[in-house]
């Protein structure tokens, strides 16, 4: 049974690479710059799943020093009605740091592309690269100014980090939220049957084995 276990995870991960980003979960509190959402690493790729209201902000903070590139992007879930939603990107340092303001500036709904992980398609919104230019800590806000809702995936750094041990614990966990933020119940319905049905089957198919040599 543990085989057997062992071989769907292999073909799990075989058929969902998960190229790019680590997912960061979160409590949803970092609306101000005092709970900004710590980034632990700004080069590592990272992905932050977000449900954000009219005339909200989310804010992230991560440390960095001169010189280091930094690399941040916006992406929206391929769902009816957010065809044309867009949050503003905007990158603060300190006093003498001039934000920069980014703003999706194509035309709608946007370049699509596929996610294979989480077999997700998603329409391309705002980049931002640029360089680091003093030692210091730095915030990146992600905001409503259209009096939109919707949903976004903020994508951060360019480094992939990912571990074996990742492919068993961290990826089966990203996989799910991945499905819950774009409300695709019936994905994960359908990947617990079936782990249920690879735990189950086996195990009656031992008790009924055991159950001949007793007759």
């Amino acid at each position: 049974m543990k085989k057997i276990l062992f071989l769907f995870l292999i073909i799990f991960v075989s058929l969902n690479p998960a190229y790019g980003h680590k997912l960061i979960s979160h409590d949803d509190t970092h609306r101000n710059f005092e709970s900004a959402l710590q980034i632990s690493d700004h080069k590592v790729s990272w992905a932050i799943y977000e449900n954000l209201g009219e005339n909200e902000a989310k804010f992230y903070t991560f440390e960095a020093n001169k010189g280091d590139s930094f690399y941040a992007s916006i992406v929206v879930p391929k769902i009816d009605g957010l065809e044309e939603y867009s949050p503003t990107l905007v990158l603060v340092g300190d006093d003498n740091f001039e934000k920069k303001k980014i703003n999706y500036e194509k035309n709608f709904p946007g370049d699509e592309f596929y996610e294979p992980f989480g077999q997700i398609t998603y329409w391309e919104r705002q980049e931002l690269k640029t360089e680091i230019p003093v030692d210091g800590t730095y915030f990146l806000v992600v905001m409503d100014e259209k009096n939109q809702s919707g949903k976004y995936s903020l994508a951060i750094g360019t480094i992939e980090d990912f571990s074996l041990v990742d492919f068993f614990t961290i990826l089966p966990k990203a996989w799910i939220d991945t499905k819950l933020f774009v409300n695709d119940y019936n994905s994960i319905m359908m990947s617990v049957l079936i782990l249920f049905g690879l735990v189950t089957v086996p195990t009656l198919i031992i008790f009924r084995k055991k159950l001949m040599k007793l007759e």
